[in-house]
């Protein structure tokens, strides 16, 4: 499965705003010069993660985005979700076979794969972020 280029920079925005102060503002232009990406493509990335819940956007002057008060539990698998809707490798059964082997260990590997995105947590990440890390 390939991430989608909007979902690579929702996940790093979000652990960019996971690092710095979580509970201030941060503006877009900001957001987007981080990330070497058009203000106006990180907007379009941003309100959907407004629409989910997990940042909050204020108007104004001193507006911008955070992250949602209870940040810590969000998962990698969140905002995938956000961004592309429930991942899914390809149908892998030919002739739609209920029974196909390797459609079984496909989903098993799926299973195992979307478990540890879900158990991935933005905090943990922000946690590791150090002078050697990059975001």
């Amino acid at each position: 499965m390939k991430l989608s280029k909007a979902t690579n920079y929702a996940l790093h925005t979000m652990l960019f705003l996971a690092v710095n102060q979580p509970h201030d503002h941060i503006g877009v232009a900001s957001l987007a010069k981080q990330q070497g990406v058009s203000p106006t493509y990180l907007s379009k990335i941003l309100t959907k993660l407004v629409k989910t819940g997990m940042v909050i956007s204020t108007t104004g002057a001193t507006g911008g985005y955070k992250l949602k008060p209870s940040w810590e539990e969000i998962s990698l698998l969140d905002v995938i979700i956000a961004i592309e809707g429930v991942p899914s490798m390809s149908d892998a059964c030919l002739n739609n076979n209920p029974n196909c082997l390797i459609q079984k260990s496909i989903e098993t590997a799926e299973h195992k794969f979307l478990d540890s995105l879900r158990h991935t947590l933005i905090s943990d990440l922000s946690n590791q972020v150090n002078e050697t890390s990059s975001i």
